[in-house]
């Protein structure tokens, strides 16, 4: 099933042919929309679908709109829920994405961790031990299955990354939508980009903000969203990378580069603690924390973070 939330049709339709993922059996088609009127749809269009289906299991992932609809769905239709993602906090709910968190968490019968810090979180919050299983990172399973694909993708030497360049990613409202703030990271992205080559794959949103606010962005290649693969090819060999999104924070430390994430906190502390993350609170900091990163010459992944999530996820369903 496709909920169609947070992607254009295009965009949406595009992770599909690049994931070799099957066509959905049910598209919900609800589109962008505010955040009342998103859930709304969701709730209105996923009813008729899980009375139809009679699942024995709703799998949840992750902490957009639709995770947080579809789980209340099933729920007051007495549907046995699975969180895949449980457990994560940046405890900031200025964050819409740790409101559906702490709602998928409260309402899933079995709740699928990646990390076990993720464990001990959901145990502080009242949930009982026999719900919780510790699976690892079914993202890094996706990852580490693309990186020969993403090889033959040649999108690196396309766009002329040599290894010392440095990958740019920023969706959130609080880095693109507030001026100053985007102003202070343009600024640090375009000091960096008179050393390095800096390639900053970018929705149309943040462009938009980009050319709204009238900032120069110097020898920063500000160029399309890239598909996954490409991404992952030019990503993977990168001398640093500068984001606010989660899943990036995830893949460069499987990946073991330097990431610098732009944001106050973060809701996957072991990329911190066990991984090659950084939390960058003022933006002007950025050109000299670039300077001064550097890879390490053995990657250090997380428990779990296998490429056999997924495995353990279908026994834990299996078995539940």
């Amino acid at each position: 099933m496709h909920t169609g939330q947070h992607y254009d049709t295009l965009l949406s339709s595009g992770f599909f042919d690049d994931l070799d993922i099957p066509a959905p059996d049910f598209n919900l088609e609800v589109g962008s929309a505010t955040h009342a009127v998103q859930t709304a749809r969701i709730l209105e269009r996923f009813e008729p679908v899980l009375t139809s289906c009679t699942p024995d299991w709703l799998v949840v992932y992750g902490d957009v709109n639709s995770t947080m609809a579809t789980a209340l769905v099933a729920a007051k239709l007495g549907v046995r829920i699975a969180h895949v993602e449980a457990g994560l906090r940046s405890n900031d709910r200025a964050m819409p994405e740790e409101i559906n968190r702490i709602v998928a968490d409260r309402l899933a019968d079995l709740l699928l961790t990646p990390s076990r810090d993720a464990d001990e979180t959901l145990k502080r919050e009242g949930v009982r031990a026999e719900q919780i299983v510790f699976v690892g990172n079914v993202m890094i399973d996706s990852l580490l299955r693309a990186l020969p694909r993403a090889e033959a993708t040649g999108a690196a030497r396309r766009l002329g990354a040599d290894g010392s360049h440095v990958v740019v990613t920023l969706h959130r409202p609080s880095n693109v939508d507030d001026e100053p703030r985007l102003r202070a990271i343009a600024g640090a992205l375009a000091t960096i980009g008179r050393t390095r080559k800096v390639i900053f794959p970018s929705h149309p949103r943040t462009r938009a903000r980009i050319a709204d606010f009238g900032l120069p962005m110097g020898g920063v290649d500000l160029i399309d969203s890239l598909p996954y693969y490409d991404m992952v090819d030019v990503m993977r060999g990168a001398h640093a990378v500068i984001t606010d999104s989660g899943g990036l924070q995830e893949e460069t430390t499987a990946l073991g580069v330097p990431c610098f994430t732009v944001r106050d906190n973060t809701e996957r502390p072991i990329t911190i603690t066990e991984g090659t993350n950084q939390l960058v609170l003022d933006p002007s900091t950025l050109p000299g924390l670039v300077a001064a990163a550097q890879r390490s010459a053995t990657v250090r992944r997380p428990e779990g973070w296998d490429g056999r999530a997924g495995e353990r996820i279908i026994e834990a369903l299996r078995t539940k």
